[in-house]
């Protein structure tokens, strides 16, 4: 795909507008500045790509993303503005993933800790291993991180609890939590994700993105004028050649061909 040409940390594959983009850091998925670097560019290009209408994110192997890659951080102290600079970046490779326009499933194959749990919980939908688990174990190394994204998913008490004592959440727990939407064999995790992004793939493209734009816009917003927005969203995609083309298949009972416009 034009602009992903070169990758280091990730492989991308695309079926039926969907994307499956894999973490390929091995031995443990682990995040560092490249990964980061790649990661921002890979959202953005997509975000902007036609042919896709839905991402799913996975990590090879058994390990989702063991989180950030800890070797990185001595380096940190010894660089002016060395932590200012690596915060920032953090910041925008969970933002890019956040603000991405096209829904993203996140499969979770394994261990998601850290910097990997809140890369799985800043995507849309979550898709979890019955063998996977999640934790936050910035208290076991002094670090501090995450509770905010951490606070979106899970309950105030259980959200304390997971960052207090690093308490790792199997795949079980966090379905019967709500955290996870769906909870199946990791030989199926993939599967069940991709068939959840070719399902939205058949939506109106515009209307997706619609939704998830109202989805990030509104969560703060009081009820009285998040809805307002949504309305004034339904307004304008009553313009738009897929939104007619949807109308027109449902009248004349058949299958609709969106374009993306």
């Amino acid at each position: 795909m034009k602009g992903l040409e070169t990758l280091e940390r990730f492989r991308i594959d695309v079926t039926d507008h969907v994307a499956t983009l894999t973490i390929t850091a091995p031995p443990v998925n682990s995040q560092d500045r490249k990964f980061r670097e790649e990661i921002i560019r890979i959202f953005d290009v997509l975000g902007a790509e036609i042919d896709v209408r839905a991402i799913v994110l996975t990590g090879d192997g058994k390990i989702f993303s063991a989180g950030a890659d800890l070797s990185e951080r001595p380096a940190l102290l010894q660089e002016p503005g060395g932590y200012s600079r690596h915060n920032r970046l953090v910041r925008a490779s969970f933002d890019c993933v956040m603000e991405c326009p096209k829904p993203v499933i996140a499969a979770v194959n394994g261990a998601a800790i850290g910097a990997g749990c809140v890369l799985a919980l800043v995507s849309d939908i979550l898709v979890i291993a019955e063998e996977a688990y999640m934790s936050m174990t910035e208290v076991d190394y002094g670090l501090a991180g995450g509770v905010r994204h951490v606070l979106r998913s899970f309950s105030p008490s259980d959200a304390r609890l997971m960052i207090y004592t690093a308490k790792r959440m199997s795949g079980a727990e966090l379905y019967r939590m709500n955290v996870a939407s769906v909870c199946v064999p990791r030989e199926r995790v993939v599967a069940e994700a991709q068939a959840i992004g070719k399902t939205i793939a058949e939506k109106v493209p515009l209307a997706v993105v619609a939704a998830k734009r109202s989805f990030g816009l509104t969560e703060e917003l009081p009820l009285r004028d998040g809805y307002r927005y949504e309305q004034s969203q339904t307004a304008a995609l009553a313009e738009t050649e897929d939104t007619k083309e949807a109308l027109a298949a449902f009248r004349e009972k058949r299958k609709p061909v969106f374009k993306g416009r």
